[in-house]
């Protein structure tokens, strides 16, 4: 008997175009909804490289969701309503040669490809003019860079950024030294970070921002915080033994905030800065020194101000 269901020029039935269309609107939908919600997995941004790195963040969900969606739906529909008998163990029809089929996922994934590198060079384009970096080798050591490699139109610094196994060190233009990094906000700020040893990673998961500090180079960089609170900064490169304890605090603050900050560790005495490798390594060593075999910890720098190593932070 013949079927009587209209059909499209393209031989497929309305009611199936028609539930296509409407589950792919669904789905997309959706992956909208949940692309906006994914702003709420991140930190708060605190940084103006913060939105553009978030946008694409969203996109890249936005996208992923669509796909997932739309596969995990059509795996679902196949089970609910063309699975096979129960007893049915014969194969499926053999289809092959469907050139049209071939070119449309040929071209979906590439069209996803392109759109996605189009907005990540957009987005890194942008971050470039935000925050200029450059990398300088050294001959030796961790001496600045001369004034001449710095951004030229950065509105405070150089702030020194001296990584170790496993503490950190923050030297300000007027020689004040501090185990947290206190910044003011609105201000381009540029960084100078270096190594005194391996490979560390300074990340500011508010900023957005992640920059490997390679030994024997000096890297300048720039970010303008646009949030003032206190932030983590952590070491994302497996550095050793207790890298996961080589983290402090990025303060941001008022502009006024800050020079009273400045103008006060100016006239502290220096004391031992955060160092919380240095404590678990005594505790190693109490116990007999076993396992493995370990790294041990540079000794905490001398400071202006140590900062306040169990306040709390918001990212």
């Amino acid at each position: 008997m013949t079927s009587t269901t209209p059909r499209p020029s393209g031989g497929l039935p309305v009611r199936l175009l028609l539930i296509v269309l409407a589950a792919t609107l669904l789905d997309a939908l959706a992956s909208l909804q949940i692309a906006r919600a994914s702003l709420g997995w991140l930190p708060v941004p605190a940084s103006t490289a913060a939105p553009y790195v978030d946008q694409l963040f969203q996109l890249e969900v936005g996208i992923g969701a669509f796909i997932f969606l739309g596969c995990s739906g059509f795996v679902l529909w196949a089970v609910l309503f063309n699975r096979a008998e129960k007893y049915d163990e014969s194969d499926g029809l053999p289809i092959e040669g469907n050139t049209k089929l071939e070119i449309t996922w040929t071209l979906i994934p590439f069209v996803i490809v392109m759109v996605l590198a189009y907005q990540a060079i957009h987005v890194s384009e942008t971050l470039s003019a935000l925050g200029p970096k450059a990398k300088y080798d050294l001959e030796g050591g961790s001496n600045p860079v001369s004034v001449e490699q710095l951004d030229p139109i950065r509105n405070y610094g150089p702030i020194q950024v001296i990584s170790r196994q496993w503490n950190w060190e923050f030297i300000y233009p007027n020689g004040v030294r501090s185990s947290e990094l206190h910044l003011p906000i609105d201000q381009r700020a540029n960084f100078q970070l270096s190594s005194e040893d391996v490979i560390h990673g300074f990340y500011v998961p508010a900023f957005r921002l992640k920059q490997d500090i390679i030994p024997g180079s000096v890297i300048s960089y720039s970010i303008t915080p646009t949030r003032e609170g206190r932030y983590r900064l952590r070491d994302s490169q497996f550095s050793g033994a207790y890298f996961s304890q080589n983290q402090t605090d990025v303060v941001v603050q008022s502009q006024e905030a800050f020079a009273a900050w400045l103008e006060q560790a100016a006239r502290n005495p220096l004391v031992p800065g955060l160092s919380p490798a240095t404590q678990l390594y005594q505790d190693r060593l109490s116990k007999g020194d076993k396992g493995w075999a370990t790294v041990k910890p540079a000794p905490p720098p001398l400071v202006n101000d140590p900062g306040i190593p169990d306040a709390p932070h918001e990212a």
